[in-house]
C-alpha cells in the first residue's frame, strides 16, 4: 500500500487559473478586499471554499532559554479595513501571551481553488474593549458559552471533563445574556508588509509586495514593488 509521503515528491498541479497586473491598485487594501470578495463569490458559485475567512496567523513564542520558536494556527478573519485584520480569540491562550510578548504577527490568506494568497506582517495590539462588546454580542449563544468554558490552549483530563466544564458555564448563566469576559477580545494586526501572490504556469509565479514607507506606525504611504517568484 502506498503511503501518502510516497506522493509528495512527484505531486503536480498547473498554475492557471489567474494573474497579478503590474497595474495593481496603489492602496493594497483595496486589492485585498477584491480578492475577498472573489473568494466569498468562488464558494458562492462552486462552494469549493468552505470558509473565505479562514486564515493562518503565525506569532513567535520564547522557549525557556529564549530561543524564538515559530507557532502558527487557523483562525477567522473578522475584520479588515485601512487599520488592519482584526481577529478575535482568548488572549490568556498561547498565541494571547506570545503577542503580549513579541507584539508582531504574520496573517497569511490562503484561496487554494483561486492559486492565490496573501500574506499581512506587522504590529500587533488588542481592540479597544467597546469594539469586541459589539462583535461578542453578535456570537451565537453556544459560541459564547464555549469562551467561558475552555481554558484555552491549558492541557484538561478528558473529553467529558470539558463538556462538563460547558454544562456548568451553561447552567450558570441560564435565562440571562453571556457577557464578554474580560479574557476574550480581539486583536489588530496593523500591517507594514502586504505581499501577494498568484500562481501561474510553469512556476512563473506573480508577486506582488507592498511595504510602508514609515515603520511601525501604522500609517503612511505604501511602496510597490514586483518580486521574482
Amino acid at each position: 500500500m502506498t503511503s501518502a509521503s510516497d506522493r509528495l515528491a512527484g505531486e503536480r498541479l498547473d498554475y492557471l487559473a489567474g494573474s497579478l497586473a503590474d497595474a495593481a491598485p496603489a492602496d493594497p487594501l483595496e486589492l485585498c478586499n477584491a480578492w475577498l470578495r472573489d473568494a466569498f463569490a468562488r464558494r458562492e458559485s462552486r462552494g469549493d471554499i468552505s470558509d473565505p475567512t479562514a486564515v493562518v496567523l503565525s506569532t513567535v513564542a520564547l522557549g525557556a532559554d529564549g530561543t524564538p520558536r515559530p507557532r502558527s494556527r487557523t483562525v477567522l478573519l473578522k475584520g479588515l479595513d485601512a487599520d488592519g485584520a482584526v481577529v478575535f480569540t482568548n488572549l490568556d491562550s498561547d498565541k494571547g501571551q506570545e503577542l503580549r510578548t513579541t507584539p508582531r504577527a504574520a496573517l497569511l490568506m490562503p484561496w487554494y481553488p483561486l492559486q492565490r494568497q496573501v500574506r499581512i506582517e506587522g504590529r500587533v495590539e488588542e481592540v479597544p474593549a467597546a469594539e469586541s462588546d459589539v462583535y461578542w454580542a453578535t456570537r451565537p449563544r453556544g459560541s459564547q458559552l464555549g469562551a467561558w468554558a475552555s481554558h484555552q490552549s491549558r492541557p484538561i483530563d478528558s473529553r467529558e471533563q470539558l463538556e462538563a466544564q460547558y454544562a456548568e458555564v451553561e447552567a450558570r448563566f441560564e435565562g440571562v445574556e453571556v457577557p464578554r469576559p474580560e479574557f476574550w477580545g480581539g486583536l489588530r494586526i496593523h500591517p507594514q508588509r502586504i505581499e501577494f501572490w498568484q500562481g501561474r504556469a510553469h512556476r512563473v509565479h506573480d508577486r506582488i509586495v507592498y511595504e510602508r514607507a514609515a515603520d511601525d506606525t501604522g500609517s503612511g504611504s505604501w511602496e510597490r514593488h514586483r518580486l521574482q517568484p
